[in-house]
């Protein structure tokens, strides 16, 4: 049974990501009546016998199987469509952080307050404590409230990375002199894991990111700690 929980999308930590495991059950229903119609059709054709020795054109069918495919797109472009608009959707961020990608760890500058900000690396085996996640635990996580909307500036300072947290439905690259923005609302409390997704060296297995989402009252008392520090 835990094989194919591994098969399956992590459970959703945010609007995106509930959209987008409803726009991937939608496209697998599709592919699964193409697949069981297409296959029918060719077992149909291997074991029959029929012939037609003066067959030289077919208009109706020609018809139909241009229009059925052309439909099945139109079924799967305008969710797809709908949904690249939301994912790039900013609206009245009420946090804004900053993320550094760097060889290789990231760097994180709440922009909202002039004092915080730190590095993230990830712990050591040696390090890790008996509920710690192998490579995935980190030493200062991203913390943020729920049900928040956050605005995240994603850059790097030497090559590309990504800064993806699949359980959110985030993936956005952070590229050395470009500054890229995607927006996300946790709906729940709880600590969400990633990685960089993109192969950005060595050390490319080695660059976790862990976010910490806490309530909004909690997050005040950890702000305010932050920028007394």
């Amino acid at each position: 049974m835990s094989t194919w929980k591994n098969l399956l999308l992590q459970d959703s930590a945010s609007p995106l990501m509930e959209q987008l495991s409803y726009f991937h059950d939608h496209a697998m229903m599709i592919l699964v009546i193409i697949t069981v119609l297409v296959g029918q059709l060719m077992i149909t054709l291997f074991f029959n016998k029929f012939l037609h020795r003066f067959l030289l054109e077919g208009q109706m069918i020609e018809i139909i199987w241009t229009i059925l495919p052309t439909i099945t797109l139109i079924f799967i472009a305008i969710p797809s469509l709908r949904l690249i608009y939301i994912l790039d959707e900013i609206n009245n961020p009420m946090i804004t952080i900053k993320t550094i990608g760097h060889q290789w760890y990231w760097s994180y500058e709440y922009s909202d307050f002039k004092t915080v900000e730190f590095d993230s690396y990830m712990i050591p085996t040696n390090e890790m404590n008996n509920f710690s996640f192998r490579l995935l635990d980190v030493d200062n996580r991203m913390v943020i409230p729920f049900e928040s909307n956050i605005r995240l500036l994603v850059t790097a300072a030497d090559v590309i990375h990504s800064w993806t947290i699949p359980s959110l439905g985030v993936k956005i690259d952070a590229t050395p002199g470009r500054l890229n923005q995607v927006s996300f609302t946790l709906n729940r409390s709880g600590l969400f894991y990633g990685q960089c997704s993109e192969i950005c060296g060595a050390n490319h297995s080695f660059m976790p990111i862990v976010v910490e989402s806490i309530s909004p009252n909690y997050f005040s008392k950890w702000i305010t700690k932050m920028t007394n520090i």
